[in-house]
């Protein structure tokens, strides 16, 4: 069984990366396709608009007073994408997965939320970074 790890997009793509999966609604600003090296784009794994609504601070990143409640709704969403779920699960299965965001904060994104969420349901072992 492979891996999970979080990653940054804006990082350079890195050997050990596996298969590289953006898991943001939208695509991230000022990077290239190319220099994304994006091998999969679930934008519909993201938190839902109003989700982020509800637990985004106002200049962006997640509020760490909310954390534990944003975790819990996004959870709640998650259930209902389980197709999605399975896919990113197949790939890790099999190889090493990165789940890649656009965020500033390394330690509270929606990413680092669905690692989590997937490790609980089976997922492969733990590695943050590349």
């Amino acid at each position: 069984m492979g891996t999970i790890a979080v990653k940054r997009v804006y990082e350079p793509p890195a050997e050990g990366d596996g298969v590289r999966i953006l898991v943001d609604r939208l695509w991230p600003r000022g990077l290239s396709k190319e220099r994304a090296k994006v091998d999969l784009w679930l934008k519909d794994i993201a938190p839902s608009p109003d989700l982020r609504r509800r637990y985004c601070q106002p200049r962006g990143g997640w509020a760490p007073d909310k954390w534990d409640e944003f975790k819990q709704a996004y959870f709640a969403e998650l259930e209902e994408k389980q197709e999605l779920v399975s896919e990113i699960l197949k790939h890790a299965s099999s190889s090493c997965v990165t789940l890649l965001f656009a965020a500033k904060s390394e330690g509270l994104n929606n990413a680092v939320a669905l690692k989590e969420y997937l490790e609980g349901r089976g997922g492969a072992g733990q590695e943050e970074g590349g």
